[in-house]
């Protein structure tokens, strides 16, 4: 028979569970970890702690069940959305996580409104400029920590990073793009963050020739010459 894994990867727990191919439920099991709170508001989580949660709950599954390696057909992952992962040249993780309950980019949201208007951000992204958004902690990061966004050479939401230390695939999704005639396109030279490229946010993307298209037509185009100044 074959197996599936689901992992969940919360945001004070991860759930690992084995299924049969009838989707029974054969084997189960969860790690929880901690919140890192520097200031009031602030909400962080070491990425390390989230790949160990995994690989001890991966095994314990196995081992509670019995299942062969060779028997699990798939793994699927989900997981807390918006936590900013930050790694250098090295895919070595840059700083602690800021996961998506964390309130510290007002100022950074503020920043983006005043780029466009809500209404104008709503039509572009379905969603108007939010502190847990992805980007505004990009732009956070910029702003106060330099020696740290100087060092960034690739960008992950929290599930990403782990596919990505499972299977050294990367991929990733943020609230950084806006979607025009059902294509997400990047908004990354809107919020001026210009220093990073395609290549820096996501193999998909950068192997995504029309959206590598878009992404470069962008600097072009009239619509948003005064924002890209």
């Amino acid at each position: 028979m074959n197996y599936l894994i689901g992992i969940d990867v919360g945001t004070s727990a991860t759930k690992t569970v084995l299924f049969d191919g009838e989707g029974t439920v054969i084997a189960s099991a969860s790690k929880e970890y901690g919140m890192i709170q520097p200031q009031n508001g602030w909400a962080e989580q070491n990425p390390g702690d989230w790949k160990n949660a995994v690989l001890e709950t991966l095994s314990e599954v196995r081992e509670r069940s019995g299942v062969p390696a060779g028997a699990i057909k798939g793994i699927g992952l989900s997981g807390q959305m918006h936590g900013l992962v930050m790694l250098d040249e090295d895919n070595e993780v840059i700083r602690p996580s800021i996961i998506w309950c964390d309130q510290r980019t007002g100022g950074q949201v503020e920043e983006m409104l005043q780029i466009m208007p809500r209404e104008r951000w709503i039509e572009l992204t379905a969603n108007p400029p939010l502190t847990g958004w992805t980007a505004a902690k990009i732009l956070w990061v910029k702003k106060h920590e330099p020696e740290n966004f100087e060092k960034i050479a690739k960008i992950m939401l929290p599930k990403d990073y782990l596919a990505y230390k499972l299977s050294g695939m990367k991929s990733a999704g943020w609230a950084i793009l806006f979607k025009s005639n059902g294509a997400w396109l990047p908004i990354i030279r809107i919020i001026s963050l210009t220093d990073i490229t395609p290549t820096t946010l996501s193999m998909d993307l950068s192997n995504n020739k029309y959206l590598l298209k878009c992404f470069s037509a962008m600097v072009d185009n009239t619509s948003f010459s005064v924002l890209l100044r």
